[in-house]
């Protein structure tokens, strides 16, 4: 099978949460790709020439030949369905119904614990920052994040008894707690840390680690 040559386009510090979704998404399959990096300080992504390439100015962009896509979680499902199991690694489950959840923990994720993103930023996960207390809006985040963490997890190994995506995505925002030293229930500071051990992981720690 021919294999398209692909480009992720990144932040250049390796710093966003998304592009690492990504990453990690196609080094699981196997397949190789080209990393570009562009440099959000600069504003690179509003100049003509990002622009030009991303339809939302924003990264993770993938471009695989003539075609363009953003936004994490699509970027995750459009190579699940292009390198699909069983000839490539699986990174969402097979079963439609927890398949529909890790979507869901995805969707979740991106678009709500907003103090947490605030206050815990990925300067914290990735560069070793600390930051004070959280305030009261954010416990209650944090709180609430724990909560559906335990609820889902269970005693479960990964989210859906195989690992998934969600998992990476789920681990790096109790990352940016548990790396903080913010208090957190040992099962999911486990839970946090062993998926921070996987080998596609690693390698996009090691890049932001430069």
């Amino acid at each position: 099978m021919s294999q398209p040559s692909l480009i992720l386009y990144s932040d250049a510090d390796y710093f966003s949460p998304y592009v690492m979704s990504a990453f990690v998404a196609l080094t699981e399959k196997g397949i190789p790709f080209e990393l570009e990096t562009v440099d959000l300080a600069q504003a690179d992504n509003l100049k003509e020439s990002y622009s030009a390439i991303s339809l939302t100015r924003r990264v993770p962009t993938l471009i695989n030949g003539t075609f363009v896509l953003s936004e994490s979680s699509a970027i995750d499902e459009y190579v699940e369905e292009l390198f699909p199991a069983p000839t490539f690694p699986a990174i969402y489950p097979a079963d439609p119904e927890n398949r529909a959840k890790a979507r869901e923990v995805q969707a979740w994720l991106r678009s709500d614990l907003v103090p947490i993103r605030e206050e815990r930023p990925t300067e914290i996960v990735f560069a070793g920052e600390k930051r004070p207390a959280l305030s009261a809006r954010a416990e209650q985040a944090a709180v609430k994040l724990y909560a559906a963490a335990e609820r889902l997890l269970g005693d479960k190994e990964h989210l859906f008894g195989e690992w998934s995506i969600a998992d990476v995505d789920l681990a790096l925002m109790l990352n940016r707690l548990y790396l903080n030293g913010d208090a957190m229930p040992e099962k999911l500071a486990t839970y946090a840390k062993a998926q921070w051990q996987r080998a596609s992981v690693s390698e996009w720690l090691a890049l932001s680690a430069k």
